[in-house]
C-alpha cells in the first residue's frame, strides 16, 4: 500500500505541476536492433579484398585501367551502388561530383572524383545524414603513385563501412535523405572532403550529421594490446565557422564543449549504449587525432556538424608505410591487419546512428535561455515540423553527458522551477510521435546545428 501511495502522490504532483513531470522513458526501437543484425562483416571483407586488389588507389595513379589504380576503384564502387539501387527498386541516385585540382601534393592538374549514392527521404528530403570514407591510399612517400598501396585499413575499411551501410539502409525508408559518400584525394589534402562540402552546399541540403569513417578496421594497437570493444568519436569543441562576436559571447556564457558536432557525438555514444553489445564509444574532445586530419574537417569548414570515427587502438606500422619487413617488423597496410568482426561493430554503430537520426525530427532551432537574477530558468525554441514533442535537458557545467530532462509536450517554451540558470548547461531535443529523438541542441550559435555566420549563404533549390 505504501508503494501505491507514493506512486499516486507522484502522479498527482505531476498533474498539479506539469513542469515538474519528468520526461517519459526513451522508446526502445525494434527497427534499430533489426538493422544492427543485418550488417554482414563477410560482405565487408569481400569489399576490402576487391579494393586491395587494385594495387594502388593513390589519387595520382592510373585512371584508365580496369584492374589497377584509382579510376578502376572508383568505377567498381559506382557499380556496387548501382547494383544496390537495382535491388531496392531504384531508390539510390548516383552522383559523381568532381573538381580538377592542383596543389602542394597535386603537382599537375588532376581530376578528383567522389562517388555518392543518395537515398532521398520520404518526408524531409532536404535534411541529409551523410556517411563518408575515402577510397584513395598511399605509402611512405605521399607523392609515390606507382608502388602498391593496399590501403586495407586506411581507408578501405571506411569505404566498406559506407557500402555496407548503403546495403542495409537502402532496404528501408526514412524521413531524411541518406547520402553514402566515397571520397577521393584525402591523402593529398582532404580534396574529396572539400568537393563533398561544396556539392552539399550547392544542393541546398541541411546537414544533420556527417559520420566520417577513417581507419576503423584494426583492433590491435602498436603495443600489441588488442581492444575489440572501443571506437573513438572525435568532435570539435568550438565551431570552425564561429565569428568573433559569437566567440566573445561563447567565452562568457559557455558552449566550448557543446558545438553541434559535440552533441552529435554524444548522440552516437547513446546509440552504442542502447543498441550494441559490448561496444563502447570513447568521446574524444578534439576535432581529430593530434596533428592529423580527415575529410570531416572540410565539412566543419563549411559549417556542417561532422565527427570522425576511428578505431580505438591504432598501429602506426600499418599506416602510410611502404610494404616491407625491417628488423623483424612487418610494415604496410595489408588485409591481415583488419579485424572484420570489429569492423562489423563499427558498421553497426554507423547504421543504427544514421537510421535513428533519419527517423527523428530535425534538431530544434532558435534555442534560447532566460533566467538571469531569477530562481527559475526559461528555455524556448522554435517548432520543428514532424515533432510530436520536445525534451528539455540540463547538466552540471562539468558533466560530460546530459543528465536531467523534462518533457515539454508540444509547447515551445518550458519553465524549470528552482533550476538556476547560472549553475547548469541547457539544451533541447525534438521527439517524433513514435519516439525517435534528435540530438540535443545547446542554446545560441555555439550549439546550433544550422550554423549562423557560415562563410557563405547556402543557396536553395
Amino acid at each position: 500500500m505504501r508503494v501505491v501511495s507514493i506512486a499516486l502522490f507522484g502522479a498527482c504532483l505531476a498533474a498539479a505541476f506539469p513542469a515538474l513531470a519528468q520526461t517519459p522513458a526513451a522508446v526502445e526501437q525494434p527497427l534499430l536492433h533489426t538493422l544492427a543484425a543485418e550488417v554482414q562483416p563477410e560482405r565487408m571483407r569481400a569489399d576490402i579484398e576487391a579494393l586491395v586488389g587494385f594495387g594502388t588507389r593513390h589519387t595520382l595513379s592510373e585512371t584508365r585501367s580496369e584492374t589497377r589504380g584509382i579510376g578502376a576503384a572508383r568505377r567498381w564502387t559506382q557499380r556496387q551502388f548501382e547494383a544496390m539501387s537495382r535491388d531496392c527498386g531504384g531508390c539510390l541516385t548516383i552522383a559523381t561530383p568532381s573538381d580538377t585540382v592542383t596543389g602542394p601534393r597535386v603537382p599537375v592538374p588532376t581530376e578528383v572524383v567522389n562517388v555518392l549514392a543518395i537515398q532521398r527521404g520520404t518526408g524531409d528530403p532536404d535534411r541529409v545524414i551523410i556517411i563518408s570514407g575515402h577510397i584513395d591510399s598511399r605509402v611512405t612517400d605521399v607523392m609515390n603513385f606507382t608502388d602498391d598501396a593496399p590501403g586495407a585499413n586506411d581507408d578501405a575499411s571506411g569505404v566498406a563501412t559506407v557500402l555496407e551501410a548503403a546495403r542495409v539502409l537502402s532496404k528501408h525508408r526514412f524521413d531524411a535523405t541518406l547520402v553514402f559518400a566515397v571520397l577521393s584525394g584525402e591523402e593529398q589534402g582532404l580534396l574529396g572532403g572539400k568537393i563533398l562540402a561544396d556539392y552539399t552546399t550547392a544542393q541546398g541540403w541541411r546537414v544533420g550529421a556527417n559520420l566520417n569513417n577513417d581507419i576503423v578496421g584494426n583492433s590491435e594497437g602498436q603495443s600489441g594490446v588488442r581492444n575489440t570493444t572501443r571506437v573513438r568519436v572525435f568532435s570539435e569543441g568550438t565551431k570552425t565557422v564561429e565569428t568573433a562576436a559569437q566567440a566573445e559571447r561563447r567565452r562568457y556564457n559557455g558552449g566550448e564543449v557543446d558545438s553541434s558536432s559535440r552533441n552529435l557525438a554524444r548522440f552516437i555514444d547513446g546509440i552504442a549504449d542502447r543498441y550494441l553489445t559490448n561496444f563502447d564509444v570513447e568521446l574524444i574532445y578534439r576535432t581529430d587525432r593530434y596533428g592529423r586530419g580527415g575529410d570531416q574537417v572540410e565539412m566543419l569548414r563549411a559549417g556542417f556538424p561532422a565527427v570522425r570515427l576511428s578505431e580505438g587502438a591504432e598501429n602506426y606500422d600499418r599506416q602510410h608505410q611502404d610494404l616491407r619487413t625491417e628488423g623483424g617488423v612487418v610494415y604496410g597496410d595489408t588485409l591481415d591487419g583488419v579485424d572484420f568482426a570489429y569492423l562489423g561493430q563499427v558498421a553497426r554503430l554507423d547504421v543504427v546512428a544514421m537510421a535513428a537520426l533519419a527517423k527523428a525530427p530535425a534538431t530544434p532551432t532558435g534555442v534560447t535561455i532566460d533566467g538571469a537574477v531569477k530562481p527559475d530558468t526559461t528555455v524556448t525554441w522554435q517548432a520543428v515540423p514532424g515533432a510530436a514533442g520536445y525534451r528539455v535537458w540540463w547538466r552540471a557545467t562539468t558533466a560530460p553527458q546530459w543528465t536531467h530532462s523534462r518533457w515539454a509536450g508540444s509547447a515551445t517554451e518550458l519553465v524549470l522551477p528552482g533550476v538556476v540558470i547560472d549553475d547548469w548547461f541547457f539544451g533541447v531535443s525534438a521527439v517524433s510521435a513514435d519516439g525517435y529523438e534528435s540530438p540535443v541542441v545547446f542554446p545560441g550559435p555555439a550549439g546550433a546545428f544550422v550554423s549562423v555566420g557560415d562563410p557563405a549563404p547556402r543557396p536553395g533549390r
